[in-house]
């Protein structure tokens, strides 16, 4: 997720008590307007490109300011009516107030002005990957606060700039069998013994049905997991319960799973899966189209996770190598790959921020590259994908200015960056998705696509 400013400092001057009147002329990743005045850049929240509005200076630094809006004078086209009624109080989305068609081409440009200016490379913008804009997310943590006035359950999202809880009763952007339970979960929760002592309440949907991880602070006592199962019983709902922040016991329920590429992956609830499924499968289809796996590569598949794209790219390669350095998630790519009868597919557990070099598989040669790192991105492996020299390499990534710097080692030796593509795979909010391929054009026999 790309930062555009960091403010710190409150303005105390007498222009912040001023009402000053502004034109919106772009949207930055986050949903923010960007309007100009005395020569600096203004952000706004809640105004879009083209609105014309009144605004109270909050924040100041010597290259941006931001507003606080007071009235909009104009609307734009583009402005629709927010679909979740806590939309601007939770935290959780900045853009419901802007139509797919803006959010989309804000980022997209967003992304492609961050690598221009990092590696003088300008990329064709190619169509968006993106699925349904509501209904999407796959994956929530909601937090959990006993309020003593009260004395109930306060179970929500983190309010915008704030620790405090929203309480949610929708959540439009969550997976509607996961939405539909926000209500009587809150409502079982309340009812525990254990309600004044819970930490955090996450919500699963998997392909096999919903399921929830609580975590507890003291241990429960026998009608709370009793009330617990018939919770479970009566939503069709798998539990897990946490004692603390290592280990997960199932109270009951299926183990559950997801499909990518015709493959099962089961996991387990603390497993990382991509929120998004509908962008996921559209993603590794992409990933394995740009790859041009041929039956006698040898893949590495850098940052693997559990498998998720390692067990499709195995299907069409001789042997695919995944490197990944979560123990669970290493356990679970061996034995998915296992169950799918994937036998040329083999998993490492090593940190690849360590020397590389000294790795058992950093011997090996590989035809072509996955990485998919996190925000931090790849550089301590750069170089030896260079060294490996691989025909084509695909770097999918969650932060475009670790993608922008990990380019450049790529480009200096000789690669070209032959696409890009942004991945709408959280609607509504600020983060910037996308994914890119290098081709070596220096190795035999090698053709673009």
């Amino acid at each position: 997720m790309a930062q555009f400013y960091s403010p710190k400092r409150r303005v105390t001057t007498r222009q912040s008590l001023q009402i000053l009147t502004v034109t919106v002329s772009d949207l930055d990743p986050f949903g923010q307007g960007v309007a100009r005045h005395n020569g600096k850049a203004v952000f706004v929240p809640g105004v879009l490109p083209g609105e014309q509005a009144e605004i109270q200076l909050t924040e100041e630094k010597s290259k941006f300011a931001k507003g606080r809006l007071k009235r909009l004078l104009n609307r734009s086209p583009q402005r629709v009516e927010p679909r979740c009624p806590h939309f601007g109080v939770c935290g959780g989305c900045q853009q419901q107030h802007a139509d797919e068609s803006l959010q989309q081409q804000s980022k997209s440009a967003a992304l492609v002005r961050m690598i221009a200016r990092e590696t003088g490379i300008t990329p064709q913008q190619e169509p968006v990957i993106a699925g349904p804009q509501y209904g999407y997310r796959r994956r929530a943590r909601l937090g959990l606060m006993w309020q003593p006035k009260q004395q109930q359950l306060v179970m929500g999202f983190r309010q915008a700039a704030s620790s405090d809880l929203v309480q949610v009763t929708q959540c439009p952007v969550l997976h509607p069998e996961l939405e539909h339970l926000l209500t009587p979960l809150r409502a079982c929760l309340n009812g525990l013994h254990a309600a004044r002592r819970l930490g955090h309440a996450e919500l699963v949907q998997a392909d096999n049905g919903p399921l929830l991880v609580l975590r507890h602070l003291d241990a429960l006592k026998d009608d709370d997991r009793q009330a617990l199962q018939a919770f479970a019983q009566q939503k069709n709902v798998t539990i897990y319960l946490a004692p603390d922040s290592d280990r997960v016991e199932k109270l009951c329920g299926e183990t559950p799973y997801y499909q990518v590429d015709g493959l099962r992956l089961d996991f387990s609830p603390r497993d990382f899966i991509q929120v998004n499924d509908t962008v996921n499968q559209q993603m590794v289809a992409q990933a394995l189209e740009w790859l041009n796996v041929q039956p006698n590569d040898r893949v590495l598949d850098l940052f693997c996770g559990m498998g998720n794209f390692t067990l499709p790219l195995a299907r069409r390669a001789a042997a695919v190598v995944g490197i990944e350095g979560v123990a669970t998630l290493v356990a679970n790519g061996q034995y998915n790959a296992h169950k799918n009868k994937l036998n040329n597919a083999a998993f490492f557990h090593e940190n690849l921020e360590d020397d590389v070099e000294r790795q058992p598989w950093a011997a090996q040669g590989f035809d072509k590259v996955m990485l998919d790192p996190a925000r931090a991105g790849a550089a301590g492996v750069m170089s030896h994908i260079v060294k490996l020299a691989p025909e084509r390499v695909v770097y999918v990534s969650c932060n475009p200015t670790t993608l922008a710097r990990d380019s450049k080692i790529l480009l200096d030796a000789g690669y070209r960056l032959a696409r890009v593509r942004m991945l709408d795979m959280f609607p509504h909010t600020g983060h910037l998705e996308s994914m890119a391929l290098f081709i070596n054009d220096n190795t035999p026999g090698v053709a673009a696509k």
